[in-house]
């Protein structure tokens, strides 16, 4: 049976997510933002939950990790500390495990740069992603302990799924995204698009995710940092994608 997502907003800009296991009513939460908007998403589904899948050790992700632990007793499954001991954790997981959700296979990538343990979750019989402040909706996270190479490898990894998998992000950021990415790529008309999609979303107040690989593959410029196009408008024709890379996050931090 596939997976039901929920998605709800947490704290100030943050996304809450649940994935429920129908065949074993298994339930876990993606990082644990705030406890109230998750203890009332499961209550409102009449779910409980089993599970936490912490992406990194970031306080807006981890914050209610405890307080949702004591209240469930459930599991929590968090990336080997490398900077940061991650408290109240069960497992330990790496690149390439697998952690069972019910029947529900969670496999593990390893996508450092924005911290040096950050992972992301993907269940691949659903093609879904949760790839927390590794990448959003047109953009990526600040490289905070990696370095810009690592965040560039992690990219390519998420950017090798396959293009119908679904981007679930750890932060409302699209608009604040696109109008960055629009100051360097001015005639990328997919990107115009999803310009005037997240402003009506927005307007509605709803949520401009989940996107998709294939999406963020012709919209999202820090995936694009190895097309000619977009390094000559930096003024870095013939140099490296990661230095390409460097230069957008760089340039993303001072917008």
């Amino acid at each position: 049976m596939p997976a039901e997502i929920r998605l709800f907003p947490c704290l100030s800009d943050n996304f809450g997510y649940l994935i429920h296991d129908p065949a074993s009513k298994a339930t876990a939460s993606i990082d644990a933002p705030e406890a109230a908007p998750i203890i009332k998403a499961l209550q409102h589904e009449g779910w409980t939950l089993t599970d936490i899948l912490i992406t990194h050790h970031h306080a807006d992700h981890v914050g209610a990790v405890a307080e949702l632990k004591a209240k469930y007793d459930c599991r929590v499954v968090a990336p080997h500390d490398k900077a940061v001991a991650i408290a109240d954790a069960d497992e330990r997981v790496r690149e390439g495990d697998i952690v069972q959700i019910g029947t529900i296979a969670a496999r593990v990538l390893e996508t450092p740069g924005h911290t040096l343990e950050h992972v992301s979750y993907i269940l691949d019989a659903d093609h879904a992603l949760f790839c927390a402040d590794t990448l959003f909706s047109v953009g990526c996270g600040r490289v905070f302990e990696g370095t810009y190479p690592m965040m560039w490898d992690s990219l390519k990894k998420l950017r090798a799924l396959p293009d119908a998998t679904k981007v679930y992000c750890g932060h409302e950021y699209t608009q604040s995204n696109v109008k960055f990415a629009l100051s360097v790529e001015r005639d990328n008309e997919a990107l115009e698009a999803r310009a005037v999609q997240a402003a009506r979303l927005r307007a509605q107040h709803l949520p401009t995710v989940p996107t998709t690989i294939g999406e963020e593959k012709q919209t999202n410029v820090f995936l694009r940092a190895d097309v000619p196009s977009v390094a000559a408008a930096l003024g870095l024709t013939g140099r490296s994608a990661a230095e390409v890379f460097g230069e957008l996050r760089e340039r993303k931090n001072k917008a």
